[in-house]
C-alpha cells in the first residue's frame, strides 16, 4: 500500500519508496565513485544502488582474492618482503582478476555519468513519486534523519548506518561480510590481547589475508550511510515543498523580483 501509485506517464522518476529502502537518483561525483571501485570492486555500483552488479563484483573480488592470496602478498610487499610475496601469490587465477577489476572502475564511472544526465532530466520533468509504503514486509517512509547519527552508528558496526536508513538489502549484505571478515581475521581476538598488553600475541593471531578487507569495508559503510542520509533529506525537502505548494499555495500566487512579500 502506497500513498501514491506512479502512472508511468512520465519517462523518468527521481525516487521510489519501498519496504527495502528508498531508491533514488541524485548527482554524484564520477571520480568519487570510481575511487570506491578502485578501493574494492563493487563498492561504486553499490553506491549507485546497482545492487545485483555490485554484489556480484564484491563476491568475485573476495573469491579471487582468497584463491590467489592477493591480500597476503600485498602485506608482504608493503613490508619489503618481496620474495615472500612471490611465494604466497597463486597466479593461476590472478590474470582473471585484472580485467574484472578494471571493468568495475570503468563501468562505475560510466554509469555515474549517465545517471547524472538522467537525474537532470528527471528533476526537470519533476514527476511525482510515493513517499510512504506499507505492506506485510514492513513500513517505510521519507523523513529527515540526522547525518551525524548515521555516521556514528555506521562507525560502531558496519551496516547499522544502513539499517538506520532502512536500506535493508545493503545492511544485510554489509553485516554478513563484516561478520565473516572479523571472524576469520581474528580481529576481535587481536584487540583482546592488545588490551591485555600482549602485543606479540595480538600480532600473531591476526590473519592478514582476511584483515585487509576490513578497512575499505568499514569506511565504505560510513561514507554510504552519511551520503545517503544527506541525499534523502534533500529528497524529503523537495517532496514536502511540492506537497505544500500544490495543496496550500494559491494558484495566482507569484513572487515578484525586488518586491517584499507580506
Amino acid at each position: 500500500m502506497r500513498n501514491f501509485t506512479n502512472t508511468n506517464k512520465y519517462r523518468r522518476y527521481r525516487a521510489d519508496v519501498n519496504s527495502f529502502g528508498v531508491a533514488t537518483i541524485h548527482k554524484r561525483n564520477p571520480y568519487t565513485i570510481a575511487l570506491w571501485s578502485l578501493a574494492f570492486p563493487g563498492f561504486g555500483h553499490l553506491l549507485l544502488e546497482k545492487y545485483v552488479r555490485g554484489i556480484l563484483l564484491v563476491m568475485w573480488e573476495v573469491f579471487i582474492n582468497q584463491q590467489t592470496n592477493l591480500n597476503l602478498a600485498m602485506m608482504y610487499s608493503f613490508t619489503g618482503r618481496i620474495e615472500s610475496a612471490k611465494a604466497v601469490l597463486d597466479i593461476r587465477l590472478l590474470f582473471l582478476y585484472i580485467p574484472v577489476y578494471l571493468f568495475a572502475i570503468w563501468d562505475s564511472y560510466r554509469s555515474t555519468v549517465e545517471l547524472n544526465k538522467i537525474y537532470l532530466l528527471a528533476d526537470k520533468e519533476d514527476a511525482r513519486f510515493n513517499s510512504f509504503s506499507i505492506n506485510a514486509v514492513g513500513v517505510n517512509y521519507l523523513e529527515k534523519r540526522n547525518p551525524i547519527m548515521a555516521f556514528l552508528w555506521a562507525s560502531s558496526i558496519p551496516s547499522l548506518g544502513q539499517l538506520y536508513l532502512n536500506r535493508i538489502i545493503l545492511a544485510f549484505f554489509a553485516l554478513t561480510w563484516t561478520v565473516l571478515f572479523v571472524y576469520y581475521s581474528h580481529f576481535l581476538e587481536g584487540i583482546h590481547y592488545l588490551i591485555l598488553g600482549n602485543i606479540e600475541m595480538s600480532t600473531d593471531v591476526l590473519k592478514p589475508q582476511w584483515l585487509l578487507y576490513i578497512p575499505s569495508y568499514y569506511f565504505f559503510t560510513i561514507y554510504d550511510a552519511y551520503m545517503n542520509t544527506v541525499e534523502n533529506n534533500k529528497l524529503f525537502e523537495k517532496e514536502q515543498r511540492r506537497y505544500l505548494k500544490s495543496h496550500y499555495q494559491p494558484s495566482n500566487f507569484k513572487i515578484k523580483k525586488g518586491k517584499k512579500v507580506e
